[in-house]
């Protein structure tokens, strides 16, 4: 049970679940995360997020520095209310180009020894915050309650 360095994502929860955005800086983490908060996600972490095994589960949480902090690309740095953990679900790929019709079931990354569902995802649409409700409730791992 070691904390890894914290990994280049935000992190939002929805419905107990963490969704993980994952893609270089400018493609949209930010912005997708804030537009899953004004849906009714919380956020775990803004454009860095620590991963931590426990057992068979993958746990995110935000560096202690940038708790509760997300940037308003134009407006700046902003606080608000924020989860302190969650089990990750589901991973979205953003700089890997989705396809427009695909049947295969996601693939997985392997994340600290667990296999996270992970999804080509273009952030920046503007139908994307319900694509990643969407995919969350079709292709994210079952949380235990």
């Amino acid at each position: 049970m070691t904390l890894r360095s914290p990994v280049h994502a935000s992190s939002v929860m929805i419905d107990g679940r963490v969704l993980l955005l994952r893609g270089r800086p400018g493609v949209g983490k930010s912005d997708l995360a804030l537009r899953l908060i004004d849906r009714g996600a919380l956020l775990i972490a803004d454009d860095y997020t620590q991963l931590e095994r426990r057992g068979t589960m993958l746990i995110a949480s935000p560096p202690p520095a940038i708790a509760g902090k997300i940037e308003i690309r134009g407006l700046g740095i902003v606080e608000m209310a924020f989860a302190a953990e969650g089990q990750v679900a589901l991973l979205l790929d953003l700089d890997a180009a989705p396809e427009r019709l695909s049947e295969d079931p996601p693939a997985s990354t392997d994340i600290e020894g667990v296999a996270i569902p992970t999804l080509p995802f273009a952030a920046i649409e503007a139908s994307a915050p319900i694509k990643a409700e969407y995919a969350l409730k079709h292709y994210g791992l079952r949380v235990p309650s």
